[in-house]
């Protein structure tokens, strides 16, 4: 969703859009997938993850958030967006982690 030079993205999900299944590897495996999905939809709106300046993480498991950091933190170069990170009850699919994320383009 697009709101002048802002572009609101949904939350992805670990799932591999060329199999429709969670991305094998526990949390880690899930959150490398969580980010390819949300670079791509970065790419379709004209940026990168570069142009990301804010995200929701939420997590199935808190414990899991030292993985998920390492992952995420690895995909940006220099500053890191503005993030909020959450343990919830449940995620669609019995997922373990969720990302949401707005760009500025």
């Amino acid at each position: 969703m697009r709101a002048g030079d802002l572009v609101f993205c949904s939350g992805q999900l670990g799932l591999d859009p060329a199999t429709g299944e969670f991305a094998p590897g526990g949390v880690r495996g899930q959150a490398e997938q969580v980010m390819k999905n949300v670079e791509a939809l970065a790419k379709a709106a004209g940026g990168s993850l570069e142009n990301i300046v804010k995200t929701t993480i939420f997590l199935k498991d808190m414990a899991d958030f030292p993985t998920v950091n390492e992952v995420y933190g690895a995909c940006f170069k220099g500053d890191k967006p503005a993030r909020s990170t959450v343990a919830v009850a449940g995620l669609p699919k019995g997922g373990l982690v969720e990302i949401e994320a707005i760009l500025s383009l």
